[in-house]
């Protein structure tokens, strides 16, 4: 016997989308742990990672540049945020963009040739396409009326990775 709405936590996590605790399967992959990492183990070789905030997959095979275009788009963002005297904590956990205001972090930014280089967040399209279709569809993101963008816990993901990737070798991390 499946836990209760199984096929469907399954085809999410499959789908590459973070369930975070809003979601109402969060507590079913909460409650079941075990039976998920062992079936996500045994049936297609992947990590099921949880944290408090949020679950997903971790595939040893994925070269996937998605992930890494996410981490630099925050990484960005938390710059230029940072560059304009705000919080980006605060913006992050509490508060919303409206997509021109992103496009236009995005087109001042001082890692322009960074931004230029990335297919996915060198144009306003496509910064766009981004934000709506890969970070929504995943739920990395939250699509607000008037095209306003609010972000999940699941950014903390990205954050943490774009910060291990500049962290200088051996140095730990502060407790």
């Amino acid at each position: 016997m499946y836990p209760k709405n199984h096929k469907k936590i399954v085809t999410e996590l499959m789908d590459g989308k973070f369930i975070t605790q809003d979601d109402p399967h969060f507590q079913i992959l909460k409650d079941h742990k075990e039976f998920y990492v062992r079936f996500f183990d045994r049936s297609f070789g992947y990590a099921l990672q949880s944290t408090p905030e949020y679950h997903y997959l971790l595939s040893p095979d994925t070269q996937e540049s998605t992930s890494r275009d996410i981490s630099i788009f925050f990484s960005v963002l938390c710059y230029e945020l940072d560059q304009e005297g705000r919080n980006f904590m605060d913006v992050l956990n509490f508060s919303d963009l409206h997509i021109d205001e992103i496009t236009d972090l995005f087109r001042n930014t001082t890692w322009r040739d960074q931004v230029q280089a990335n297919k996915q967040l060198n144009s306003p399209e496509s910064l766009r396409r981004l934000i709506h279709s890969t970070m929504v569809r995943r739920n990395i993101a939250v699509k607000l009326p008037d095209d306003r963008y609010a972000f999940t816990a699941a950014y903390k993901y990205f954050i943490d990775y774009a910060w291990e990737l500049v962290r200088p070798d051996g140095e730990e991390e502060e407790e």
